[in-house]
């Protein structure tokens, strides 16, 4: 039984110099698009109570609170759902996100990326900080305690101080969940035809990650995923879900979706996904191996690290016999740390991740 679900909105009123995500800024196709997701979720949607529903893009905000409501009813929910909704600070008003309150919403993230105005104004973005704030007191007075802010760090010109007083403005706010995200310059972004100048080298990031750490958990956060840090009691359950391998469904265009053993994805074409709506672009029946890997990989993305107990019991192997000498190899170097029930990354181990798990795969 599949007891989440992922929307993607891919509109946006203009694109950020750093994306490569799949997002238009058509919004006359809004309607139609609309249609077709209606199509897609009654087609799929098997009518199971959701334990979480996140809505995502592009930039949802761009629809209107009747719009965002009406795709919220098209579900059945747990008691304590967890429904989240992604926002950009510079449209939103108290009218706005009461609205969304009032139709379900009791989790909203923030696209901040930044407090320096000079920096958002480089990166493409359409808001300033003040905006910011201002959204995040909106939303406390309509009524959200859950509020989520999305940061980016080796920005442009950005260095270790301005990046902890992007922290420390965060923590003065009170927000109680941060995520935080290294720059990538991707194909089919701005920033990878226009490279921009001043970018921190790999070492200034690391450092920039190292001191987020600490500054965060220092104030009353718990690192609990590798980009991801929560107050007790606001860790995203709809992220957890992802990261503890179970299923979710994925409606839209270019949404994944993961349900019977299968990875799914939609059309990414914007005309294709409009015509086709109830066929998936992509589906693949993982395999064992793959299914291990993924608990693996996924596993290690959580600070609490894998569970071996359950790997061996799900999978019928010997964990610390099959992973041996990789286990040895990097508890020698200090990247892996022993767990009650298994392993984590240490701190220093999550800025090699990549290296660390292709050695697992």
């Amino acid at each position: 039984m599949v007891k989440n679900a992922y929307i993607h909105i891919p509109f946006c009123k203009s694109k950020c110099n750093y994306c490569s995500f799949i997002s238009y800024s058509m919004l006359e196709f809004k309607e139609e698009y609309l249609y077709a997701l209606e199509k897609e979720i009654k087609h799929f949607y098997e009518q199971e109570p959701l334990d979480t529903l996140y809505i995502g893009g592009g930039t949802p905000s761009v629809l209107s609170v009747s719009e965002l409501e009406a795709i919220i009813k098209r579900f059945v929910f747990e008691p304590n759902a967890e429904i989240t909704v992604e926002l950009n600070p510079e449209t939103l008003t108290y009218d706005y996100l009461s609205g969304l309150k009032n139709a379900g919403v009791n989790r909203i993230s923030l696209g901040c990326q930044t407090f320096n105005d000079e920096i958002l104004v480089h990166i493409g973005r359409r808001h300033n900080a003040k905006q910011v704030i201002e959204a995040v007191r909106c939303a406390e007075n309509a009524g959200f305690e859950n509020i989520n802010l999305d940061f980016i760090y080796g920005l442009p010109s950005q260095n270790l101080s301005l990046f902890s007083n992007d922290l420390m403005q965060a923590v003065e706010l009170g927000i109680n969940h941060i995520s935080l995200y290294g720059l990538k310059i991707d194909e089919g972004c701005y920033f990878y035809s226009h490279y921009p100048k001043n970018l921190p080298d790999n070492d200034m990031q690391a450092d920039m990650y190292l001191m987020a750490i600490e500054i965060l958990c220092g104030a009353g956060f718990e690192h609990y995923e590798i980009s991801n840090f929560a107050k007790s009691g606001f860790e995203s359950r709809h992220n957890l879900n992802y990261w503890n391998n179970n299923t979710y469904y994925g409606f839209g265009m270019a949404a994944h979706g993961y349900k019977d053993g299968c990875r799914y994805s939609n059309y990414e074409d914007f005309d294709r996904y409009l015509k086709f709506p109830r066929i998936h672009d992509l589906t693949h029946r993982l395999t064992e191996q793959e299914k291990l890997e993924e608990e693996i990989f996924l596993g290690f993305r959580k600070m609490s690290g894998i569970d071996i107990e359950k790997i061996n019991q799900n999978f019928s192997i010997d964990f610390e016999k099959k992973y041996g000498k990789t286990l040895k190899k990097y508890l020698e170097t200090k990247h892996i740390k022993k767990t009650e029930k298994g392993y984590k990354l240490s701190d220093n181990g999550i800025l090699v991740s990549n290296t660390i798990l292709a050695d697992f795969l």
